[in-house]
């Protein structure tokens, strides 16, 4: 069975993200404690890329701070490595395909293994083109995550029913970030999907209060949040964890009236 399944075991997951060196690894560490500690399911952990092409604002600000900072994709793994030793909850990276390219495919995934990273998510990664890193996932058990916007239509049932780990679905059309309200119908995308797999979806992209957390946990299996995550550390840098988990506990309590 995929790790990441375990994320949806405890009723709705709450999948927090956050960006890796953002404004410094320990801080990175304290937030992702802080998160787990307050009830979220699976960390979704940024490697930052200097063309974040689908990042709103916010986590674009996150990758730049983390860049001058100076991290690295091996500090990274490093990191996570000692990580590991205290969260136990399933991990992936989120990430861009160039990022795994310009590292080596094979050593990137093998890597992800080494350190226990349960799952990887390229959200500039087309569908037709995942044969590239895809029997690198396999031969290392990392569960290459697919992602389902809405202008993906007619693809939707091909998508579900080669996913492994879990769904991401976008929520709306455009970058990350946080919406006042969410307008696409997901309900039906949600359809198609449960139709071709048994392998849980989670919502993303612009969830960023605990009614629209609620929502969404309604017609899926669990709700992504990541820009609301960043522009607390953007605003308390370093003090921003014990921020964090109050946060993550209002969300997780949210999902959890479902």
């Amino acid at each position: 069975m995929s790790n990441l399944k375990r994320a949806f075991e405890n009723g709705k997951a709450f999948i927090a993200f956050i960006t890796c060196g953002d404004p410094d690894l320990e801080t990175t560490a304290a937030a992702v404690k802080a998160a787990v500690e307050n009830g979220a399911d699976l960390i979704e952990l940024g490697i930052p890329f200097s063309d974040p092409t689908a990042e709103g604002s916010v986590i674009q600000g996150a990758n730049l701070r983390a860049l001058r900072g100076g991290i690295t994709t091996d500090k990274i793994f490093s990191f996570v490595k000692e990580l590991r030793r205290e969260v136990k909850v399933p991990m992936v990276f989120m990430t861009y395909a160039n990022v795994v390219f310009s590292y080596g495919a094979e050593r990137f995934i093998s890597a992800c293994k080494d350190i226990e990273i349960d799952g990887l998510i390229l959200p500039d990664l087309p569908f037709e083109e995942k044969e590239e890193f895809l029997p690198f996932c396999h031969k290392y058990d990392v569960d290459l995550v697919s992602l389902i916007a809405p202008t993906s239509e007619n693809r939707i049932a091909m998508i579900a029913k080669e996913a492994e780990g879990f769904i991401y679905i976008v929520s709306s059309l455009g970058v990350t970030g946080m919406r006042s309200e969410i307008k696409t119908d997901l309900a039906s995308i949600v359809k198609v999907v449960r139709e071709k797999t048994r392998i849980p979806c989670a919502v993303g992209f612009g969830i960023s209060t605990p009614e629209q957390a609620e929502k969404m946990a309604n017609i899926s299996d669990g709700a992504i949040v990541g820009s609301a995550i960043i522009k607390l550390l953007e605003q308390y840098g370093k003090d921003a964890p014990k921020y964090i988990g109050e946060y993550v506990k209002k969300m997780k309590s949210a999902l959890l009236t479902n």
